[in-house]
């Protein structure tokens, strides 16, 4: 794996000149934040040596190098998943490549269902915690030192001095930001009633398949982080309707613009 991680850094350092100080990954339709970055590269995940590939539709399976107000950044358009069959390296190897190329800052981004019953479909939700579902972890298996300590701190998952800045620029802009807890799950099915149920008692504001993996790779690491949410359906008693990804992506696609002008201001001063 350290080999592998290595390789893959080195390749991506020769096909390109940015040197990127911030990883932006994109979720389910929120792959407009790219028309925001200034492109220098771009490199389809098929290309690049030992990286997975996504298969999950709204995921372009590209990975961008450019800047967003002048910040360098990489960003990657569409993730890997759990429940597509990879197991946790492999959803987070992006992640230990960012690392290994110097990045000091991670942006995550998903779209989810809203557990909350203060949020509404169409929402854009702040992580300020999460609680981890997978049945699975990351971190299990031999530690290699370089990479993290054994059992690092989770005190602080998401950066809150980065959550402070990104409701003022929300201010700013009149765009109303919630703030929770996600708990990510491994999918590939939306919750049942139940479950949605059991994910608000047990302190959830939103439930997802992604992300949480990603994040504690990135604390692992010591990469700062800054998650955000879309509420795309709703899982409180009542409004549970039935959801297809479709819908899912199309909730995701309206609220974007929003989302994108925080994120893309946020990034600006990383």
């Amino acid at each position: 794996m350290l080999n592998k991680i290595k390789e893959t850094a080195d390749f991506l350092k020769a096909a390109q000149k940015t040197q990127p100080k911030t990883g932006i990954i994109l979720g389910t339709g929120l792959g407009g934040l790219v028309k925001e970055i200034v492109m220098e590269k771009t490199i389809p995940y098929n290309e690049i040596p030992h990286f997975p590939l996504s298969t999950v539709e709204g995921h372009q399976g590209k990975l961008i190098f450019g800047t967003i107000k002048g910040t360098p950044v990489m960003a990657m358009q569409g993730r890997f998943h759990y429940y597509e069959g990879y197991n946790m390296k492999e959803v987070t190897f992006p992640v230990r490549v960012m690392q290994q190329m110097g990045i000091s800052n991670l942006v995550v981004s998903n779209a989810s269902g809203g557990l909350n019953p203060d949020f509404k479909v169409g929402d854009i939700m702040v992580i300020d915690d999460h609680i981890n579902m997978f049945g699975d972890h990351p971190l299990i298996g031999k530690n290699h030192k370089e990479l993290g300590p054994r059992f690092p701190d989770m005190s602080e998952p998401y950066s809150k001095e980065l959550i402070a800045r990104a409701h003022a620029i929300a201010q700013k802009h009149q765009i109303e930001l919630k703030q929770g807890v996600y708990v990510g799950t491994s999918g590939p099915t939306f919750e049942t009633p139940a479950e949605y149920k059991f994910f608000r008692v047990i302190g959830g504001d939103a439930v997802g398949m992604s992300t949480v993996p990603e994040v504690i790779v990135a604390r692992h690491a010591g990469i700062t982080c800054f998650g955000v949410s879309i509420i795309t359906d709703s899982g409180v008693p009542g409004q549970i309707v039935e959801i297809s990804h479709e819908e899912v992506q199309e909730v995701a696609a309206k609220a974007e613009p929003l989302m994108t002008r925080v994120i893309a201001e946020l990034v600006a001063t990383l």
